[in-house]
Order: C-alpha cells, then sequence, then structure tokens
C-alpha cells in the first residue's frame, strides 16, 4: 500500500509559476505509474499529466507547453512543475498511482488507486 501526500499548492498570480510535490511513502515507488490530477469546484476531476515508471510523460492538452511532469525515484517523490499560470488551472490538485502494468502512464482516472489528499492551487488575474 502507497500512501500520498501533496505539498506545495498556493495563491499565486496569473502568470507565475508554483512546483507541486508529491511523496510516496513505502519501497516500491518506482513500480508505479504516476499522474496528477484536478477538480475545480462544479467540474469532474481533470487528468493533468502522468508518468510511466519508465519516465514516458504524457499532458492534458490545457497543460501542455506549460507544466512538466517528473519523478524522483531516490527520493520517492513526483514533481509538477507549472509555469505561465492561468486563472482557469485554479483547482484541488491531486497526486494518483497505480501499480498496474503498462509501458506508457495512463489518462483515466479509474486506473489510479491511490490518491493523495489533494493541494489548493489558486490563481488570481
Amino acid at each position: 500500500q502507497v500512501q500520498l501526500v501533496e505539498s506545495g499548492g498556493g495563491l499565486v498570480q496569473a502568470g507565475d509559476s508554483l512546483r507541486l510535490s508529491c511523496a510516496a511513502s513505502g519501497r516500491t515507488f518506482s513500480s508505479y505509474r504516476m499522474a496528477w490530477f484536478r477538480q475545480a469546484p462544479g467540474k469532474e476531476r481533470e487528468f493533468v499529466a502522468c508518468i510511466s515508471r519508465g519516465g514516458l510523460t504524457s499532458y492534458g492538452e490545457s497543460v501542455k507547453g506549460r507544466f512538466a511532469i517528473s519523478r524522483d525515484n531516490v527520493k520517492n517523490t513526483v514533481f509538477l512543475q507549472m509555469n505561465s499560470l492561468l486563472p482557469e488551472d485554479t483547482a484541488v490538485y491531486y497526486c494518483a498511482a497505480t501499480e498496474t502494468t503498462g509501458v506508457r502512464c495512463s489518462r483515466n482516472k479509474d486506473e489510479y488507486n491511490h490518491w493523495g489528499q489533494g493541494t489548493q492551487v489558486t490563481v488570481s488575474s
């Protein structure tokens, strides 16, 4: 069982940057496919980015070119670097993990069975 703890959220202005971190417990972090999702009030949980065990990445269309996901298997941590933030990026950001097999990571939230508690990101205009 892996436990996920997000940090790094906050209140920023449009155009600013933030880096979110997700610290995972357990010895098998490198075997997990990891992802970030976000949920704004009244909206469905939305895929943001994911990273495979081998470092292959995928991004949602609305963040492509602005956000970057990475992982440090020594520190058991996955990061989300968010640049050029927009007010529409305001949401609770969730880290997710799955131990299911696959070369690439998944954009489907239903494939992730471990979730963090979320961290709030608010971007003012």
